[in-house]
């Protein structure tokens, strides 16, 4: 597929954002770099059970991300590929950490692109000071009471301790 210059250049970056990260922040500011627009996915159908709801999550990501032009931050529900294509974009982009990311993030890139042969996945690596945070570390670290200010915008710092303020209080 060819595109024009005045063709603009749309990434789709899903994931479950429970909580947004500095790592997950650095991703999409690097993609701006490269693509005109990104689209931050917030994914609904989760197996896991997420600490924030879809629209907790989507509002974290909205507030973080707000001063960044040319993200767009959407909810989600159901395959990847269709979501894709209902937004007009062809390329997906994933965050890599370290190697151990990479065996899943690689099936999941060709299912993708076996579902949609036209579906190009994008990976892109964070600074190295955010190379070993993840969401799911954050949120042990924040239910534990632990300082998780380094690795989350300020504002999820806040809505991390109301949370689990509320459920210590249950």
């Amino acid at each position: 597929m060819t595109h024009s210059s005045s063709s603009r250049r749309v990434i789709v970056y899903p994931g479950t954002f429970d909580p947004l990260t500095r790592g997950h922040e650095d991703i999409v500011r690097r993609a701006l770099n490269l693509f005109d627009e990104v689209i931050v996915a917030v994914a609904d159908n989760v197996p896991k059970l997420p600490c924030f709801s879809l629209a907790e999550r989507v509002d974290l990501a909205r507030t973080v991300l707000a001063d960044l032009p040319g993200v767009k931050v959407m909810p989600f529900n159901g395959l990847l590929v269709n979501f894709v294509r209902e937004v007009g974009a062809h390329m997906v982009l994933r965050g890599l950490r370290a190697l151990s990311d990479f065996e899943y993030e690689f099936q999941l890139a060709g299912m993708n692109r076996r579902l949609d042969p036209a579906m190009e996945t994008v990976f892109l690596t964070p600074a190295e000071q955010h190379m070993f945070v993840s969401a799911s570390m954050v949120r042990e670290v924040a239910r534990l009471h632990g300082d998780v200010s380094p690795f989350v915008h300020p504002v999820v710092v806040g809505r991390l301790a109301d949370k689990f303020a509320e459920k210590s209080a249950t």
